[in-house]
């Protein structure tokens, strides 16, 4: 079904009100805006599809919004961060509950974040046709072949998440993603908070001086992005604000040799007035650095041996590494006494973190095992 009315839209919606499940997705633009503009919305399940025009005239998005809020139906999305980030703007709530068929993959080993297309091409030996995968979708009428793969994102979605259900009961893993599964519902991840906006901008060894003046900046960013629902870089490049929050300075001619920048004068006053605000504020207020761990001898070798054991544990399950540790865990694995990571709890605790401390504590170690590599507990 092509859904263009809202009487059409809540009949498909009573007719899927039963279902267990619904595979959802979205098509958006979102170059031209602060947040993505919702173009479509796809649901399925079974034989039920439908594609949702949500840029039609007079279309209520309220049978859509209580059937993704039903709690008795499971909304499978495929890599969900972004789809539930529109549609938070867009119905003022996140659907729940959810499963993310990238994340439970990734689980199951289907190597480390599979895309939909790689997905279903390995679990259900189907090639998608990838030619409206970068299409304008605000543009109307729709082509048949649009439609076509806009409903194919959700088709396939339904078969895939069933084998997926399958291979996680089977091998016992179907606990092991709750925590992740319900972490997408955490409102936080999807909205910034003007204040710490700032701390997403790179800024290579900063002072506290040059945060404070980059935090008053990012934080007029993404409120004046907001309102005029602009991009980011539209409004003031993060490179740029970097340079102003190093160079700090006074005056507009001075302002104006800022590279890319491109300001009106009202906004280059705001700009300049910041600026001097940061640099006021007692030095008590300014961001404080983050805390720089004190590298461990050996520290690299260290990180060296424990991917080697976090390899060996992987392929032993079949589970992609990524889902398990990144590099960044391994670094503070070997820095930290007790970092506050993932891997030290729950199922990644069990797979692998117990035995990375142990091999950090000289507990565990590893050995040559024919072309391969086996660890030897050291404390049996």
């Amino acid at each position: 079904m092509f859904i263009v009315d809202s009487e059409s839209l809540k009949a498909f919606c009573d007719a899927v009100s039963d279902a267990p499940y619904v595979c959802v997705d979205t098509e958006f633009i979102g170059e031209r805006s602060y947040l993505p503009e919702l173009c479509l919305v796809q649901v399925a399940y079974g034989e039920h599809v439908a594609v949702v025009d949500t840029l039609c005239d007079g279309l209520s998005l309220r049978p859509l919004k209580e059937l993704l809020l039903n709690q008795s139906i499971v909304k499978v999305f495929h890599a969900a961060r972004q789809d539930l980030e529109i549609f938070l703007d867009a119905l003022g709530e996140l659907p729940s509950p959810v499963f993310d068929t990238q994340i439970a993959a990734s689980v199951c080993g289907h190597s480390e974040q599979p895309s939909y297309a790689k997905l279903v091409h390995n679990m259900l030996g189907i090639e998608l046709d990838k030619a409206s995968q970068i299409t304008n979708w605000s543009l109307r009428p729709l082509t048949e072949r649009q439609l076509e793969y806009a409903a194919g994102d959700v088709t396939y979605l339904c078969k895939v998440y069933e084998l997926l259900l399958a291979e996680l009961e089977s091998s016992g893993r179907s606990t092991w993603i709750r925590d992740e599964m319900a972490s997408l519902q955490d409102k936080s991840r999807y909205v910034v908070e003007p204040q710490n906006a700032y701390k997403r901008i790179k800024v290579r060894r900063p002072k506290r001086q040059t945060l404070a003046v980059l935090r008053e900046l990012a934080a007029w960013r993404e409120q004046t992005a907001r309102s005029r629902n602009l991009p980011r870089p539209w409004v003031i490049r993060d490179e740029s604000m970097v340079e102003i929050a190093q160079s700090l300075p006074k005056t507009t001619q001075q302002l104006a040799r800022v590279r890319k920048l491109k300001l009106d004068t009202t906004d280059s006053k705001i700009i300049l007035d910041l600026v001097v605000q940061a640099l006021e504020m007692p030095p008590n207020q300014w961001p404080e650095m983050a805390k720089r761990s004190d590298t461990l001898e050996g520290h690299e070798s260290l990180v060296a041996l424990l991917q080697a054991l976090l390899r060996l544990r992987c392929e032993a399950n079949g589970v992609a590494m990524k889902s398990v540790a990144s590099r960044a865990d391994l670094d503070r694995l070997a820095t930290e006494e007790s970092p506050d990571i993932a891997v030290l709890s729950g199922w990644r605790h069990e797979l692998f973190g117990k035995d990375a401390l142990a091999l950090k504590a000289g507990r565990l170690a590893l050995t040559g095992a024919g072309s391969g590599v086996a660890d030897l507990r050291l404390d049996d």
